[in-house]
């Protein structure tokens, strides 16, 4: 399957280390999924997004773009095709407009169910779909149930909207396809659903029983001493509601972040003020 990472921060940051530099970072786990590569960040408050066809441990144009990016927030995808050819409009992450999705799963017997799934998307949303995989679909039927509470093109979504419309999408998904697969390393036909979603301001991930980890906070900050918005809740579980950062990652990548690993049908997520919320969602599960 596919490889997640996101990161979401009060202060833009370069995060070449999670990218490029530790010893699992995201080029080193292309060798093993070499399907694509794709980076979503945000300068301004505007998406930018580049996407390739090729190895990232292969490309040296990743190397370049993680080398510079220097962002508050930003989405990696290493691909591992399970639905869809290798090309561009199939290489994660997905974007609408503000909206950035990458997803790590599957959805069984996708082919003899798109029709279905298409039919439940918004018809305004269902002719941005470029490519063939059930992860775009996936994406317009998430957008599909927030845009009946937020406007899509506005900033500042409402984590709690944003949470709600995740979990009416995939009651939906799971009414139509079946349960969910809860094995990280079964069956690639089987149901699985880990995604990142943003709109470069709120963030959300989901295990959806391919795993996914969080960090919220660092062993020992190695800017704490220059870092301008430095603060315990950096070093520190804190109980407060409030983060300077939080990071998604398909595995845990060494260096000072205390990762966390996420239960099925778990969500976490920030908002625009930095906010962090932690949600469960009962989720179908298959018999083994």
């Amino acid at each position: 399957m596919c490889r997640l990472f996101g990161f979401r921060s009060v202060i833009s940051s370069q995060i070449h280390s999670s990218l490029v530099e530790a010893d699992n970072a995201i080029l080193h786990q292309s060798n093993f999924h070499s399907d694509g590569w794709g980076v979503a960040y945000y300068l301004g408050g505007a998406p930018h997004l580049v996407r390739s066809t090729s190895a990232a441990v292969e490309d040296t144009l990743f190397k370049k773009v993680s080398g510079i990016v220097a962002s508050e927030t930003l989405v990696a995808h290493l691909r591992k095709a399970t639905q869809g050819n290798l090309c561009i409009t199939n290489a994660h992450p997905f974007q609408y407009g503000r909206w950035i999705f990458a997803h790590n799963g599957n959805i069984a017997n996708f082919k003899e169910r798109r029709e279905q799934l298409l039919a439940r998307i918004s018809p305004l949303l269902r002719r941005y779909i470029l490519g063939t995989t059930d992860s775009e679909v996936l994406f317009y039927l998430l957008l599909s149930h927030l845009s009946r509470r937020v406007e899509l093109h506005r900033t500042g979504c409402r984590l709690d909207a944003l949470k709600e419309a995740v979990t009416e999408a995939l009651s939906e998904l799971f009414e139509l396809i079946g349960p969910l697969h809860h094995s990280d390393d079964g069956p690639a036909t089987e149901n699985y659903t880990t995604f990142i979603i943003t709109d470069g301001s709120t963030m959300l991930g989901f295990n959806g029983g391919k795993t996914l980890y969080y960090s919220t906070y660092k062993t020992r900050c190695s800017e704490r001493d220059t870092c301008p918005c430095f603060s315990p809740e950096c070093e520190a579980e804190t109980s407060t509601e409030y983060v300077n950062h939080m990071l998604l990652a398909s595995e845990p990548i060494q260096g000072e972040n205390v990762w966390l690993k996420m239960e099925l049908g778990q969500m976490v997520g920030v908002d625009w003020n930095m906010r962090f919320k932690n949600y469960q969602m009962d989720v179908p599960i298959a018999a083994m």
